[in-house]
């Protein structure tokens, strides 16, 4: 699971075609929630045939550090539009967390403020072109702590401005009125994010004063009265995000070019949202966690993979109809055009840790509600514009909570040729289903190829010759050529970066996220000319799918 970088379990001759621990139940439900009536099904709408780029917008360049919505995300739109691709597929746009990933963030609904635009707030006289610093950052790479110094000044800087009457009357209305519908989520986010800078980042708001932790009402308006300009900056942070992105997504649509953004299954322990809504998950008396997410041993990982993220109280959610849920995909919905729900097999059943197990080898599978909380979502949200990371544990379950809301999976090339005839291979594909040669988590498919063992380059050469001579395009080739709806290609695929390129090694906590797209324009255009040629060839340019 991408959220604590750690390679997930296998399922037994699941999609990638390697063997799970014979621990795994059959229907991974040994322990039951709750039992309710067969909800009714509200199916996803299929999607056309298209095909896209993953790329996340920390990976744009651009001055300042790192990627973000300013100019160079203008131009990648235009590239993607003139290279006929539908799709731009990120990573989650939330707050970075432990380890600089995505995964791991403060808030689900909250917006990452490293990815606003300096450049944009000099534009709307938020900044001066002499607050700028000189753009002297690493090529290549995103350098966390740097970029979160330097951007936090700018930000800082543009609110004083703006404290100052910057920006003008309508820029304050449109503040205003932000505050006042976001604050269902913004006001917990913000005093959360305010607090844990009075108590320090690394201390667990398990170990803020009682008032505090248990949410004393008068102990939260005396905090907040203590932390107004703070809780005002960290608001207008948020306000300046949606606002650029909103405005990226209108130009966006305007040339055909739809967002597919990224929603972790689970959230933090360290996250406004489980200080927030602690009846919403399994804690305590002292509101530690009592259970905590994971996988459990296999093949790869004799004692299993404990992430640590606190689990869901899942009656509780039940029991209001899956509000916070409705809320956060409402929230993926305002960053995104389509939302993949990453470790979606945990939405039919978890693997269960005693927060005290050093392992996960003390775990047990409990089933979740998944029906009933995607019946609710469709009914909430009026669709299931989602897609399912089944990429995991692939048990009955999961498949029938996939398929009975026609929800696409996801297929992955580098795990068709492990074994012979695997399920991942593009003949056995169905058109119900996103094929990548790869995604963050995996090789590069310059490192894969390289990678494989005398049997793999046998099977892949015997299917696909072509892979011989060019096994990266060759790869890209067959996903465009499969039958699936939608083929998405890395920017690394593209460009046939090797493993120095990775954007996520699992398992490994250090290194990850840092890539940054260096090719040189003309590089960049010739590689996206060539994908453009092979999305008309195969039917998936966006006039073809109206």
């Amino acid at each position: 699971m991408s959220t604590s970088t750690l390679t997930p379990v296998r399922p037994s001759r699941g999609r990638d075609g390697s063997r799970a621990s014979a621990r795994v139940p059959k229907s991974s439900t040994e322990t039951s929630a709750a039992a309710a009536p067969p909800p009714a099904r509200p199916a996803a709408r299929p999607l056309p045939r298209s095909a896209g780029v993953l790329l996340h917008l920390t990976s744009l360049p651009g001055p300042f550090g790192t990627g973000d919505l300013g100019p160079a995300a203008y131009a990648w739109v235009d590239q993607l539009n003139a290279a006929k691709q539908t799709w731009w597929q990120t990573l989650p746009l939330t707050p970075v967390g432990e380890g600089n990933s995505p995964y791991s963030s403060r808030s689900a609904f909250a917006g990452n403020p490293l990815l606003v635009s300096p450049e944009l707030l000099v534009r709307d006289g938020l900044l001066r072109k002499a607050d700028l610093p000189p753009d002297d950052f690493v090529a290549g790479r995103v350098e966390f702590d740097r970029v979160l110094s330097v951007r936090g000044r700018l930000l800082a800087v543009a609110h004083d401005r703006f404290a100052a009457g910057g920006g003008g009357t309508e820029l304050k209305a449109a503040f205003d009125a932000f505050r006042r519908a976001e604050a269902g989520w913004l006001d917990d986010y913000a005093l959360y994010s305010a607090l844990k800078g009075k108590f320090g980042v690394a201390t667990s708001h398990t170990a803020w004063p009682k008032p505090l932790l248990r949410r004393d009402q008068a102990a939260l308006r005396d905090a907040a009265r203590e932390l107004a300009r703070e809780l005002d900056r960290l608001a207008f942070e948020q306000f300046l995000f949606y606002r650029q992105l909103a405005a990226l997504r209108a130009y966006a649509a305007g040339k055909g070019v739809k967002l597919f953004g990224d929603v972790p299954i689970y959230v933090s322990g360290e996250s406004a949202d489980v200080w927030s809504h602690p009846d919403l998950f399994q804690l305590d008396a002292r509101l530690k966690p009592k259970r905590v997410a994971g996988v459990p041993p296999d093949l790869f990982c004799v004692t299993g993979q404990r992430w640590g993220n606190p689990l869901y109280d899942w009656d509780a959610m039940r029991a209001d109809g899956f509000r916070w849920w409705a809320d956060r995909m409402r929230q993926g919905l305002r960053q995104a055009d389509l939302i993949r729900i990453d470790h979606f097999r945990g939405l039919a059943g978890y693997w269960s840790i005693p927060a005290t197990a050093p392992t996960a080898e003390r775990g047990r599978w409990v089933s979740a509600p998944g029906q009933d909380l995607m019946a609710a979502l469709g009914k909430a949200l009026g669709g299931l514009p989602i897609v399912a990371e089944d990429l995991g544990v692939i048990t009955p379950d999961v498949e029938a909570l996939r398929d009975d809301f026609r929800l696409p999976g996801m297929q992955i090339l580098q795990f068709a040729f492990g074994e012979d005839d695997s399920p991942s291979l593009p003949h056995r594909h169905g058109r119900n289903a996103i094929v990548y040669t790869g995604t963050h988590d995996n090789q590069t498919t310059t490192g894969w190829a390289k990678s494989l063992d005398a049997a793999g380059r046998k099977r892949l050469h015997r299917y696909a010759p072509e892979t011989e001579r060019d096994p990266v395009w060759g790869l890209i080739r067959l996903a465009w050529a499969s039958v699936a709806d939608v083929a998405i290609v890395p920017m690394q695929d593209l460009l046939t970066l090797g493993d120095k390129a990775r954007m996520n090694s699992p398992g490994s906590g250090d290194g990850n996220w840092g890539w940054r797209l260096t090719a040189t324009p003309a590089a960049t255009r010739a590689a996206l000319a060539r994908l453009g040629e092979l999305t008309a060839t195969y039917g998936r340019t966006p006039r073809e799918t109206k």
